[in-house]
């Protein structure tokens, strides 16, 4: 009770401080194509970490201490009830949201988290009907539809991007949990994009749905920690961003069963300055599309589609924690990454997750305590 009055005074106090500073000037500035302006839509939140976007305009965000919010018009609700308990220690938490499909029929929404269990905690995916009355909401019909079967006491690299498709899918992306091996070991979650029914179920056209050579809701391997995920209309595939260590942070297509390396093949070296593995590549082993090195930290991926910034159109957005930017990854015709503009270094923060909203403005979350939520728009 006294946890939920603290969260409860918490966001009041939140909903104060961002009406205080509702009135703050927007930032100005310049990038290759265009003049963009930064605007502040709320501030005062504990270390969010995704959103998705309602129908009426209002975000759901979340805070990876596990508080699950909406925002609208600058105004922070209060938690919304309801919602799993998480394990927030190290790097996990309340993590990504999205929105089913069918959501304005629905209301199905989806959370990633790290799940407490036996062994310490791990990613895991619930599903929910989010409920609003008035000034509040909560979640109703919770049912945790994917849970990490190896749970561990280590703190770091949940993964944890959702990636709802109209098919009735829907991908999740895992960390190796600290421990490169699981990454290769085909019958773990960990090091992985899942692909599961919206349900919990295994789709037919996974690749290991016959559960002979892995599990069947893996969809690909080898991969260390994917903190941003999407789908990509311009080559219809699903495209992620996952970090490297010391350089070798990787932006990849991710096909099913594929293995994307790691710790077997990287780019960049381990912390200690060390060699990973055998090298930059060998047989059987996917290169990326895009790495960094030095390592940018990325966390967030959207591919632009809307109309605000035509000259984007088909571009990746990467946000970037340690460098704190805004990557825009140009792209030609068949879906190939050229060149690189860096935006923002140094201007917000850590930016933890990139958004693109219905009317084609960016959205930003930085990484922070308190964290802010940016909306980046064209000028006239």
């Amino acid at each position: 009770m006294k946890n939920r009055f603290l969260q409860i005074l918490g966001a009041f106090a939140s909903v104060l401080f961002a009406t205080a500073n509702s009135a703050a000037e927007p930032r100005v500035f310049q990038s290759e194509h265009y003049t963009i302006r930064a605007e502040v839509m709320a501030e005062g939140l504990a270390q969010p970490w995704g959103m998705a976007f309602l129908p009426d305009g209002a975000l759901l965000v979340t805070e990876r201490p596990g508080a699950l919010l909406i925002v609208k018009e600058g105004v922070i609700s209060a938690p919304v009830g309801g919602v799993p308990k998480v394990a927030a220690i190290g790097q996990g938490g309340l993590l990504d949201v999205a929105l089913a499909p069918d959501f304005e029929s629905s209301g199905t929404i989806f959370l990633s988290y790290a799940e407490p269990g036996p062994g310490g905690q791990g990613t895991a995916v619930a599903r929910a009907r989010l409920v609003r009355e008035n000034a509040t909401a909560r979640l109703e019909d919770v049912r945790v539809i994917f849970s990490m079967a190896k749970k561990t006491r280590a703190g770091q690299h949940f993964g944890s991007r959702l990636v709802p498709r109209p098919d009735g899918t829907l991908f999740v992306t895992t960390g190796e949990r600290g421990d490169g091996d699981r990454a290769q070991d085909m019958f773990d979650h960990a090091g992985a994009v899942i692909r599961i029914n919206q349900d919990g179920s295994i789709p037919a056209g996974n690749p290991y749905a016959d559960r002979k050579k892995g599990l069947p809701e893996l969809w690909s391997k080898g991969h260390r920690n994917p903190q941003g995920a999407a789908w990509d209309p311009v080559t219809d595939s699903l495209w992620v961003v996952e970090h490297g260590a010391r350089g070798g942070d990787e932006v990849n297509r991710p096909l099913p069963g594929r293995n994307y390396g790691w710790p077997v093949v990287a780019y960049g070296r381990h912390y200690s300055g060390f060699k990973i593995g055998i090298g930059t590549a060998a047989p059987g082993y996917e290169q990326p599309e895009y790495y960094w090195d030095p390592s940018i930290a990325p966390s967030g991926l959207a591919v632009y589609d809307g109309d605000m910034f035509p000259a984007w159109r088909g571009d990746v957005l990467v946000g970037a924690l340690k460098f704190q930017l805004l990557a825009r990854l140009d792209r030609d015709a068949a879906g190939r990454i050229g060149k690189e503009e860096r935006l923002f270094q140094g201007a917000f923060g850590r930016i933890r997750d990139v958004e693109v909203a219905p009317d084609g403005a960016v959205w930003l979350i930085t990484d922070e305590d308190p964290g802010a939520i940016i909306r980046l728009s064209r000028t006239e």
